[in-house]
Order: structure tokens, then C-alpha cells, then sequence
């Protein structure tokens, strides 16, 4: 093809297409109206030889050139966007918007002081927390649609990806305050014969319990019910169950609901939790993304010299 005669403003609408899979909210994304956004793909099209999106019942489906295209356009768009801005990054009065996505400890633990963190240094900077859920997050951070994640090691792989551990932590028994289980130290014994809570929306697997109270010739735990995270607490001080969390959730909780906690008594077999803070290395030199993921880090680092939470103390941000 003549590269000479290439437009390569084209490839910010095709990136578009890719991210939004939809012609009209492609141009609302770049600020185009829905036929300048055809014409343009029509262009793309002669130029590259290929359709790279066909309509369908759910929107334009890219084709597999246009697969192959969109991971190396959008990189090469988010190097020129970060080379451009370079040194442009001012937190004082940046008003740039960026969307975080947290699993349940982060969302607990560093939201709120991130939110400080970031209001009194960054006034205008706009940022959307939202829980990290069942959502593919490598396919929303491919497309941009996620700018930095807090989840569990291993939700989140592949070279692409830059990370680094923001905390490390252990499970702990909560339950309401008073609860007899509670007035002596924790035992597996005790465990197997209280019923559970089990919190559905954590994602943190806690069946180990199941296999250390076997190993131990005790019955599994018995699950009286399962309920979202956000109902856990209040259900916790108005019954006898007890739910096994992730000890800075229930250390947390326990400090704004009338429920105890208790570390799981010691085991070989208990294992620990450990938070990393995921990005696209395509967009790591941006130097407003660079300026955000430092201060995740420094936020959680400053948390642990406080005392409220366990961080790494390698917390250089690749």
C-alpha cells in the first residue's frame, strides 16, 4: 500500500470501532458524527484491503485482520499519546478520568484512602471505582476500558500486562459481637460444628478449610447459607453463623459492625492472599497513567506504615 498517501487518523477511528464493536457510539467516543465515522471506516477499508468489521445482530464484528490489527494499533496509539503528553502531567489541575476496578479487599481497605489520597492531590482528577466482579479484565484492559485493576494474583496474566503486589494477608472466622464461638480462641473443632456464611462475591476460594478440618478427622464446614458481601456483615449480627473472609475484610468490618473476628488457628495448609495491581504495559510510560499507578502504590505503602494494612516492601512500579 502507498504509506505516503495513508492517513493515519484513520487508525484512531478503527481503535474506536474496535473499543465500542458499534459505529455510532465509536463517533459519540471521538466526537464524530455517525457518517463520519462510516466514511472513514469505508477509507480504512480500501486502504487495508479488507472489510474488518461486518454488521451483525450485536454490531460490527471485527474480522480476523481486524483482530490482528487492534492490539498493535492500540499500543502504537497509546506510545504516540504518551510521548506526546510527556512531562504534561499536572495532578494540581489534571482532569482526566480513569477507571479502576477492585476486588472486595481493595475496595474495603484502599478505596477510602485512596480517595483522600487523590482528592487532596489530584482536586479535578475523576476516578471510577467498580468491583472487579466475573468481568474478563485482560479484554477490558486490552480495549482501554479499564485503566489500572486491584484483584488476586493469577486473575490477570500474560506478558502484556505490568503488575506489582500491593498486600499480602491471611483468613480470619467473623461473627457477631458476643458470639460464644469467639470467647475463647478459635479452634478447627469449633469451626466444624458452626454454621457457615459463605460470601458469594469475594471470589476468594475457601474450600482449603474443608480439606484442614478432613485432615484433621473433622466433618466439612456446614453451609447454612450463601449471601453478596455487601449483605454479609448485617446477616453475621443477626444470627449465629460465622463467615471465613480475608483478615483485612473482616478487621475492617469489625471496625463499623457489631461483629468480632478472630485469625484462623495456625496450619501448614492456610493459605495467603495476595493483591496486585495489574496494568497494560501499552499504556505504562502515559505519564497521567504512571502518575495514578505511583500513587495506588505509595497510598498502600503509606497504609502500612500507619498499620492498617500489610503491603510488600518492594513496591517499585515497573
Amino acid at each position: 500500500m502507498n504509506w505516503d498517501a495513508f492517513d493515519f487518523k484513520l487508525l484512531i477511528v478503527f481503535d474506536a470501532i474496535m473499543r465500542e464493536r458499534h459505529v455510532t457510539r465509536a463517533g459519540e467516543r471521538l466526537g464524530l458524527s455517525q457518517s463520519a465515522v462510516s466514511h472513514a471506516l469505508q477509507r480504512l477499508r480500501r486502504a487495508l484491503g479488507d472489510e474488518l468489521f461486518v454488521r451483525g445482530p450485536e454490531g460490527m464484528s471485527p474480522t480476523p485482520r481486524a483482530l490482528d490489527l487492534a492490539e498493535p494499533v492500540r499500543r502504537a496509539l497509546a506510545e504516540i499519546e504518551g510521548a506526546l503528553q510527556q512531562d504534561r502531567f499536572d495532578p494540581a489541575s489534571a482532569t482526566a478520568r480513569f477507571r479502576l476496578v477492585l476486588n472486595n479487599t481493595a475496595a474495603v481497605v484502599l478505596a477510602p484512602a485512596l480517595a483522600e489520597w487523590i482528592g487532596h492531590r489530584a482536586p479535578s482528577l475523576h476516578l471510577h471505582m467498580s468491583p472487579s466482579g466475573t468481568v474478563r479484565l485482560d479484554d477490558q484492559l486490552d480495549r482501554g476500558d479499564v485503566d489500572l485493576a486491584v484483584v488476586g494474583a493469577g486473575r490477570v496474566e500474560g506478558e502484556r500486562f505490568g503488575t506489582t503486589t500491593l498486600f499480602r494477608d491471611g483468613f480470619a472466622a467473623v461473627a457477631r459481637r458476643g458470639h460464644p464461638a469467639l470467647a475463647s480462641p478459635l479452634t478447627y473443632e469449633r469451626l466444624a460444628e458452626l454454621p457457615h456464611l459463605v460470601v458469594s462475591s469475594t471470589g476468594d476460594d475457601v474450600g482449603f478449610l474443608d480439606a484442614i478440618l478432613l485432615r484433621r478427622g473433622l466433618p466439612p464446614r456446614r453451609i447454612a447459607m450463601a449471601a453478596p458481601f455487601l449483605s454479609a456483615a448485617p446477616i453475621l449480627v443477626r444470627s449465629d453463623m460465622v463467615a471465613v473472609l480475608d483478615e483485612r475484610i473482616a478487621r475492617t468490618l469489625e471496625t463499623v459492625h457489631p461483629v468480632a473476628c478472630a485469625a484462623l488457628p495456625a496450619d501448614p495448609d492456610l493459605p495467603v492472599t495476595r493483591s496486585v495491581l495489574v496494568w497494560a504495559r501499552r499504556v505504562e510510560r502515559h505519564p497521567g497513567h504512571a502518575w495514578l499507578r505511583r500513587q495506588v502504590a505509595e497510598c498502600a505503602r503509606s497504609l502500612a506504615a500507619n498499620g492498617s494494612i500489610a503491603v510488600d516492601q518492594d513496591l517499585t512500579v515497573r
